[in-house]
């Protein structure tokens, strides 16, 4: 059977088999090699009471947090997109 793509939706490589990480939108379990994962900044005090405290010469700590998504939930949050058909390997012709 063809292969879709060359690293075959992973970015693996020759290790073997690898953990699973939980999708933070859905729950399913994905390889941590397939899942897309996406770090945003996070502060717990609010940005308008935070631009007043920040005047004030206080320091605020903003903490990473990093989110791990499968594949349908990235593209259903735009996260990951869909390639146009121009860029997307063409079919095989099937020969009856």
């Amino acid at each position: 059977m063809p292969k879709k793509r060359e690293s075959r939706g992973r970015r693996k490589g020759a290790k073997g088999s690898v953990t699973y990480v939980q999708c933070d939108q859905c729950g399913r379990r994905v390889p941590e090699d397939k899942a897309i994962c996406v770090t945003k900044t996070y502060s717990p005090v609010e940005p308008s009471l935070a631009q007043e405290l920040e005047k004030k010469g206080a320091i605020i700590m903003k903490y990473p947090v990093t989110k791990c998504y499968c594949i349908s939930c990235a593209v259903y949050l735009g996260i990951a997109k869909v390639r146009p058909e121009e860029e997307r390997k063409p079919k095989p012709s099937i020969q009856v």
